[in-house]
């Protein structure tokens, strides 16, 4: 298989070995087309790039040579005809695997919405493989070149963001201790990203290291206010009045997911695909004869069956698939206001009293948490 790697100096591989791709200005024309796959690039294009304002006489004639010469090292490696001519351009055929840039996009773009949608695991591992797609600067042999410069500072932009998420997500795992050096790093590297010295702070003060959390507030607010004459973001104040007051919304156990739970419309998204269970939770919300069960892969109806246990209005009952009967009833559940799983719990929503419940498979409420429904 054909690699293309522009994720550090240029590379070409197939099956690992490497393709000898020529002088600098051929493997620039290869990279234009890579950052163009699946598009016909003009040759006019191809010559503006490659040599700017003032190209050389000749110039249509060297990118014709150029063409021809990569058209025979790739096909030579790899037995097919990967740059195709379309009506005075050239156009390179690649699968979106195949090149690091566009995974990586695709990556980031994954673990992005896993992210969102609280996922926290699922999102620390798809941005760390996204990121250990990375060899160097991207097309590092390129840096000087004008066709590069504004896509190496738009590489550069998204990995920079790319970290961030990744960080963000290993606090949500409680992994505070971890991602402390790193940060550290990245913070001297970029001190103007203010989303930094905030993930900063936060893993510091769940080390115990609280003046030190205030000690690199105090740092982003002069080096801002030295190098653009501004104060730090609301967030960034709103966490240092937080740190001060020792919050107790800041605390995080180690390893531990978010304990949020989104709305009614969002319970799907928490309800691993692949998990089967016996037993299931439903809120009972009134005396009707059929009541609204949570289903792996979505909400189904079911009847209510006779059985021994009753579960009467405003109540949460536990259902025994196998025999389809009410085998529990959680005692203090309050008013549910909604049942979800995620995060290798049960969750209910207590609406009359403000709580977030977690319940274990028999129906006990094991973990209450405040200010659910705000």
């Amino acid at each position: 298989m054909i690699g293309y790697r522009l994720l550090g100096p240029l590379e070409v591989t197939i099956d690992g070995t490497a393709v000898d791709l020529g002088g600098l200005k051929q493997r620039a024309l290869l990279v234009i087309l890579l950052l163009h796959a699946n598009q016909p690039v003009h040759r006019d294009v191809l010559v503006d790039q490659l040599w700017g304002e003032h190209p050389p006489a000749g110039a249509e004639h060297a990118v014709n040579v150029y063409i021809w010469r990569l058209r025979k090292a790739l096909k030579a490696a790899s037995g097919t005809q990967k740059v195709l001519t379309r009506q005075g351009a050239y156009l390179l055929q690649a699968a979106e695997e195949q090149i690091d840039v566009a995974l990586f996009e695709r990556l980031a773009g994954e673990g992005r919405r896993a992210l969102a949608a609280e996922a926290a695991g699922c999102a620390s591992a798809v941005l760390g493989e996204a990121l250990a797609l990375w060899r160097g600067a991207p097309l590092a042999d390129f840096r000087f070149e004008p066709f590069a410069q504004a896509e190496i500072a738009r590489l550069e932009e998204l990995r920079a963001g790319v970290m961030e998420d990744r960080t963000e997500a290993d606090l949500a795992l409680g992994r505070h201790a971890h991602v402390v050096g790193e940060l550290e790093a990245l913070v001297a590297a970029d001190p103007l990203r203010e989303r930094l010295h905030q993930q900063l702070m936060l893993a510091l003060y769940r080390c115990g290291r609280q003046a030190d959390a205030l000690a690199v507030y105090q740092n982003a607010r002069r080096t801002l206010a030295e190098e653009l004459g501004i104060e730090p973001c609301q967030a960034l104040r709103q966490l240092e009045r937080a740190i001060l007051e020792q919050d107790p919304s800041l605390e995080r156990p180690p390893g531990a997911e978010s304990r949020r739970v989104p709305g009614p419309g969002n319970f799907r998204r928490l309800i691993p695909a692949a998990t089967a269970r016996r037993k299931r939770l439903l809120p009972v919300t009134g005396a009707a004869a059929a009541v609204a069960v949570l289903l792996v892969g979505g909400l189904a109806i079911l009847p209510a069956t006779r059985a021994s246990l009753r579960a009467g209005p405003n109540t949460v009952a536990v259902i025994d698939g196998s025999r389809n009967a009410v085998s529990a009833v959680v005692a203090g559940a309050g008013r549910p206001g909604g049942v979800a799983y995620g995060a290798g719990a049960t969750w209910v929503t207590d609406t009359a009293d403000d709580w977030l419940l977690r319940v274990d498979p028999a129906g006990q409420v094991v973990d209450r948490v405040t200010g659910a429904g705000r």
